[in-house]
């Protein structure tokens, strides 16, 4: 797609925005809106994670303000499940698909009935893998994401600013710090580990981190579907195996608000307390509770991904497939499925704590501060 379609279409999307901002915070249903131009499935892994349901409100009516017929559906974490609803959109005669993948290895025999039928795919956020049936790639920077974590984590520990930047006088440590990587059928899982590692790996290196228990590889600190009890679980055994001489976690890397949130409720199960001991508690996705928790104290930060923005980009890449355009791009490189490098457009996420939650979130419109205080 040409510059000036792409920013034109960009330009239209954001005079819905008001429509699809996040700011509802509220559930999103599945089902088809009305419209002219044709049948778009999008198929979304979950309800029960907040941005999820936000991510299939925004591509809904932002491909409803264009005037197509949306199906929009939830698999609920469900393989068999996300596999049947895609099945059901083709029959259908979806013109588009836009497929926010649960195991992004799962979808090969029903993504070459798509092709079989000549429908596009836009994978969206996740990478959808071991399939030539994958037209483009809509996410954000996720290895840049891994790093933000990182810098967040080291900056509540007061180590270096928010961009990385080492703070002169630092304390030396040794801090304690445990790790957590998310699903890991998830791709995006491995870009934000290895962008979170290759920050603290020197640290680590230089013992300024110590990892007390030992858990480093990413087989040995994932969560499976991103699961907060799992989390939960997982921090109350380490706190037990390896914090039970008196030592304290002064950190914990954590990719996921949910996770965050678990992670948290094994601390104070385990004694801990707000306070001077109180860890820095990394997270990612910016969901209302734990921007409430930032300004508890809780976790210490947060990354923000504007997810209308990313409908934005992958409805752009839709209607320019369905024109027979080239959808803008910004990454031929790094997004190889295991077939092929998947074309994508990349966007940029910011790194919110307590002193920028407003600039952020509020003046953004992402959330308003009756939401954040209520």
């Amino acid at each position: 797609m040409k510059k000036k379609a792409f920013l034109a279409t960009l330009a239209a999307g954001a005079m819905v925005i008001s429509l699809a901002a996040c700011s509802s915070g509220g559930g999103g249903g599945g089902g088809e809106g009305a419209g002219d131009g044709g049948l778009v499935g999008v198929a979304m892994p979950t309800k029960s994670s907040e941005r999820w349901i936000n991510d299939g409100n925004a591509v809904k009516e932002q491909l409803e303000a264009e005037g197509f017929t949306v199906d929009l559906q939830y698999a609920e974490d469900d393989i068999p499940m996300q596999v049947s609803q895609i099945e059901n959109m083709i029959t259908k005669g979806a013109k588009a698909l836009i497929v926010a993948s649960i195991d992004g290895t799962t979808l090969t025999s029903v993504l070459q009935d798509a092709a079989d039928a000549d429908i596009p795919v836009i994978a969206y956020d996740r990478l959808i893998r071991d399939t030539e049936n994958v037209s483009y790639y809509a996410s954000f920077d996720n290895f840049k994401v891994g790093q933000q974590q990182a810098w967040s984590l080291l900056n509540g520990l007061g180590l270096v600013e928010l961009d990385g930047t080492p703070i002169d006088g630092a304390p030396a440590g040794p801090f304690n710090v445990e790790l957590f990587a998310g699903s890991l059928d998830d791709n995006n899982a491995f870009f934000f580990y290895d962008g979170a590692m290759d920050v603290l790996q020197p640290l680590i290196d230089s013992k300024t981190i110590v990892v007390k228990s030992g858990q480093t590889d990413i087989e040995q600190v994932a969560t499976l579907r991103w699961d907060g009890e799992e989390a939960q679980s997982r921090m109350e055994n380490i706190l037990t195996s390896t914090y039970s001489d008196g030592s304290v976690v002064n950190g914990v890397l954590s990719p996921y608000d949910g996770i965050s949130r678990g992670i948290i409720s094994a601390l104070e199960g385990s004694g801990y307390s707000l306070g001077d001991t109180w860890p820095a508690i990394s997270g990612q996705d910016a969901e209302l509770d734990s921007v409430k928790a930032i300004v508890a104290g809780e976790q210490y930060a947060t990354i923000f991904k504007d997810t209308r923005k990313l409908a934005e980009v992958a409805v752009s890449m839709t209607l320019a497939l369905l024109n027979g355009e080239e959808p803008e791009i910004n990454n031929t490189t790094d997004y190889d499925n295991g077939v092929k490098v998947v074309d994508s457009y990349l966007l940029d996420s910011a790194i919110v704590v307590k002193d920028n939650i407003t600039e952020q979130l509020v003046d953004s419109g992402y959330w308003t501060q009756a939401e954040i205080d209520g």
